[in-house]
């Protein structure tokens, strides 16, 4: 686990992430595409994530299990919160110095449009399985 700072663009949301995974994933899913205009690349962050200005962040439930933050002033995706756990998924973008990083997962694999496509070898997980999987959290 790695211990790293973020900041949004305009520096209004600073983060502290105490417990970054080196393991990144990547979203496929509609909504994620239509979140940042691409797949969400995102460094599961844990619960131990400290947010200053907290007060700048509008968070918006775009699932029945989880909800986004971005920064009200600059407009900076800051996180994808699942709200069972409470645990962070943040955009690897916004950590500059991480080093070691390996994708591992590709969340939606069966919707990633045909226009693009990565060439690391990681588990695969369709929808019909992430859905059963939330389901069952429900």
């Amino acid at each position: 686990m790695i211990k790293s700072e973020a900041k949004c663009l305009c520096g209004a949301v600073k983060i502290t992430a105490e417990e970054i995974d080196p393991m990144f994933t990547v979203c496929h899913c509609q909504s994620c595409r239509t979140w940042g205009g691409a797949p969400f690349f995102a460094v599961k962050c844990g619960t131990k994530v400290k947010i200053e200005g907290i007060d700048k962040v509008k968070m918006y439930e775009s699932s029945s299990w989880a909800s986004r933050g971005f920064c009200i002033e600059c407009g900076t995706h800051l996180f994808y919160k699942l709200k069972e756990s409470g645990e962070y998924n943040m955009p690897v973008g916004l950590f500059s110095s991480l080093k070691g990083l390996k994708m591992d997962i590709q969340y939606f694999s069966d919707v990633r449009p045909s226009y693009y496509c990565f060439s690391n070898e990681t588990k695969e997980i369709t929808t019909a399985e992430i859905m059963a999987f939330f389901a069952s959290k429900m």
